[in-house]
């Protein structure tokens, strides 16, 4: 089996952390924004995994497991916020709700 070098794993590592933060940038929909950050936190443990492999040591499968600990973590308390802008505003667009504020 072929190795893929560890310069292409990274380009696609940025390039998925990429994508993930224009999503975090462009979207104003709460629940797209957490689907943006979950990309980004992907992209990351790609990378420690990549390099973990590189240098034969399991410290980027170890972080990985703690990125994805963070990410369920997220993930439960922003789904609860989600619901609770949602029962109070009846939106989770970000800007309908900086408006509703003031």
């Amino acid at each position: 089996m072929a190795a893929v070098p560890m310069t292409h794993v990274l380009m696609v590592a940025a390039a998925i952390f990429g994508l993930g933060l224009v999503g975090v940038l462009v979207r104003r929909n709460i629940i797209f924004v957490l689907m943006s950050i979950e990309v980004m936190l992907n992209a990351a443990g790609l990378a420690f995994v990549a390099a973990g492999a590189r240098w034969q040591q399991a410290d980027g499968q170890v972080m990985f497991l703690f990125i994805l600990a963070m990410a369920a973590a997220e993930v439960a308390v922003g789904l609860t916020l989600v619901l609770q802008i949602h029962r109070r505003f009846g939106t989770v667009d970000a800007d309908a709700m900086s408006r509703l504020r003031g």
